[in-house]
């Protein structure tokens, strides 16, 4: 079995970083063997707020927006959460989409990818409280880029050399703990 690990761009505004970042974590994961990796755009995936009558956990999903949402995300084994920090938390875009589903999430890993005034730390532990609740294994490590470091003008992303290290141990992390995973997820998976 492969394990597929999806790279979530966790911001939709005109001009971000985000994409930037996450290209970055895509282009270092892709010389790994270990693993299959693709970028998911929020961009791709217009939802609007949250608009299902009936609660995710029941995973009866009415609209076709939820349904593609879903199939996406069911369709990985662990994720890279690449997300800025608005006001001390991740960003609306971000909270909204884990927001739709629920068992989609469940029983895999996640890592996280943070930016911002002070690195995004602030939005990464949010998140952790998050996917807590949806039974997702965050792992520890955490790779925290600063504006004021990082990038070029705020906005120009030029990451040191020195991230490639803790970039490194994430996806160790969250490939492991995905591996790890498989088991809780087949009855998931031969129910569907």
């Amino acid at each position: 079995m492969t394990i597929k690990i999806g790279i979530i761009i966790g911001s939709t505004r005109p001009n971000r970083n985000g994409e930037q970042v996450a290209k970055w974590v895509f282009d270092v994961a892709s010389k790994r063997t270990d693993a299959e990796f693709e970028l998911v755009d929020l961009l791709d995936y217009p939802l609007p707020h949250l608009d299902e009558p009936l609660p995710p956990s029941l995973g009866q999903y009415q609209n076709e927006h939820t349904k593609r949402w879903a199939a996406k995300i069911a369709s990985f084994d662990g994720f890279v959460m690449v997300t800025p920090e608005y006001n001390h938390s991740t960003s609306g875009v971000l909270k909204n989409a884990i927001d739709y589903l629920f068992a989609e999430w469940a029983n895999k890993a996640v890592g996280f990818v943070s930016y911002g005034g002070a690195g995004g730390a602030r939005a990464a532990e949010h998140l952790r409280l998050i996917v807590g609740e949806l039974q997702m294994a965050d792992v520890r490590q955490q790779v925290v880029l600063s504006l004021l470091t990082e990038f070029e003008n705020f906005s120009v992303f030029k990451p040191g050399e020195y991230n490639l290290a803790a970039l490194g141990t994430l996806l160790d992390q969250v490939v492991a703990w995905s591996t790890a995973l498989a088991p809780l997820r087949q009855p998931a998976a031969s129910e569907a």
